[in-house]
């Protein structure tokens, strides 16, 4: 969820306000050797990540047919990312991002790797599943933060609308559409246990990718002891609340979360098996349909460019994705499913094209590896709650029921944050950081 910038050669460059923004080239980014070859083995691994989604709902409802075993599953992903992303936002402003990133791919290679090793054999158990989960998500703290802020080292200002459409448009494209369609199959053929062996190779492309990028590493390197400490984190703190669009995304995204990540990855999958009486294929066809519309929102929105409102637009988008859950608690057939995740998914990626290219072109690259970690802290920090709640509130008052309440809600929390933000954007010069002085005085 995603001023000035420094441009490749560190001097300062001029950014135009995203409501004037010139029409974007979706594959322009593409020419640049590094981001192309970032984006490659960005790629794959996005797809292994479709697989991924697929393969743990449907291996935990094996273990354990209950809405309970999927909620730990995303526990146990979800907390140690929590509860490693400021480090790795911190380390990101400190150390070689490409290090930091390549240590993470291999990391979660070896932990999904071994995670089909042991059930291929037959010898998985639920709490050896949860541990590895919990590696691989502890992986994504530092992956993170350090790929959000590589991407504008590598691109020149205006490149980078068009790298937040086309990261909009390759990872729903592998995530929601080729990733679960694969999934489905593999899962179908050979089991999830190859789909977790086939997940866990894909973090090796982008590993080998990454060692031949020559991306410098990180602008602040030089200044590392001041910006990159983990202490300078509340510049990125003081950063956020100085710009009110940033903070109030980020409270508004945190909330709505609360109330839409649970029923949409515990209670989708139960449902689709449970009420739907459908298998893995149809679960991997309704993530693959979002995916779809996901695919169309940033192709569209690349053609047309930002709206001259863009922080509203997106709010009022992502409140109409938060719509499809209550839809799913009204319809009752596996295409009304699918139609209504191919709606949800085109809303939901046009509001996150807007979201990439206001965090890359309004937040300086210096401090963007640490507002990167806050913003997936806030953004994720209530999810673990989420998926906690999620299902024993499902089985006190039905799944069906927990679908309707919590999309509505959600889609009301957005559009009330979507009423206090400004008709148009504000230019990078109305964008405040805090003045040394006073930052210096709000940490002493």
């Amino acid at each position: 969820m995603d001023s000035a910038i420094p441009d490749s050669g560190g001097r300062r460059a001029r950014t135009r306000s995203p409501s004037t923004l010139p029409r974007v080239r979706i594959l322009a980014p593409l020419a640049r050797r590094d981001f192309a070859l970032l984006w490659s083995g960005m790629t794959v691994s996005l797809v292994g990540d479709g697989i991924y989604f697929v393969a743990i709902a449907w291996e935990a409802l094996r273990l354990s047919n209950t809405t309970t075993a999927i909620s730990l599953v995303g526990i146990a992903w979800m907390l140690p990312t929590v509860a490693f992303l400021l480090p790795g936002g911190a380390l990101s402003d400190r150390f070689d991002r490409r290090l930091l990133m390549l240590c993470a791919s291999l990391v979660q290679a070896l932990a999904i790797g071994g995670l089909g090793v042991i059930i291929t054999l037959g010898v998985v158990q639920l709490w050896t599943m949860l541990l590895l989960v919990a590696i691989y998500g502890a992986a994504d703290a530092f992956f993170l933060p350090a790929f959000e802020a590589i991407v504008p080292t590598m691109l020149e200002p205006p490149d980078l609308p068009p790298a937040s459409a086309l990261d909009q448009f390759i990872r729903p494209l592998a995530v929601q559409l080729a990733g679960p369609a694969i999934g489905g199959v593999v899962i179908a053929i050979a089991g999830t246990g190859t789909a977790f062996l086939l997940d866990g190779a894909t973090f090796l492309v982008p590993a080998c990718m990454l060692v031949a990028i020559r991306t410098p590493r990180c602008p602040a390197a030089a200044d590392a002891p001041r910006q990159g400490s983990f202490a300078g984190i509340g510049d990125a703190i003081r950063f956020v609340r100085a710009n009110p669009w940033l903070w109030r995304t980020l409270v508004a995204a945190g909330l709505t979360l609360l109330l839409f990540v649970g029923p949409s990855q515990v209670l989708l999958p139960f449902v689709v098996k449970n009420v739907l009486h459908a298998g893995s294929g149809t679960l991997g066809a309704i993530r693959a349909c979002g995916g779809a519309g996901a695919v169309i929102a940033a192709l569209a929105v690349s053609q047309r460019g930002l709206p001259g409102w863009p922080v509203r637009a997106m709010l009022a988008g992502w409140a109409l994705q938060c719509l499809t859950l209550a839809g799913y608690a009204l319809v009752s057939d596996a295409w009304l499913f699918g139609a209504i995740a191919l709606i949800g998914g085109g809303f939901g990626a046009a509001g996150n094209v807007v979201w990439g290219t206001l965090m890359k072109t309004q937040v300086p690259n210096e401090v963007l590896g640490r507002v990167a970690s806050l913003d997936f802290l806030v953004s994720i920090g209530l999810v673990p709650l989420s998926l906690a709640i999620t299902g024993p509130v499902a089985q006190a008052v039905g799944a069906q029921t927990t679908l309707l309440c919590g999309g509505a809600l959600a889609a009301a929390t957005m559009l009330f944050f979507a009423r206090l933000a400004p008709s148009r954007n504000r230019t990078p010069g109305d964008l405040r950081r805090p003045r040394p002085d006073a930052a210096a005085a709000s940490a002493g």
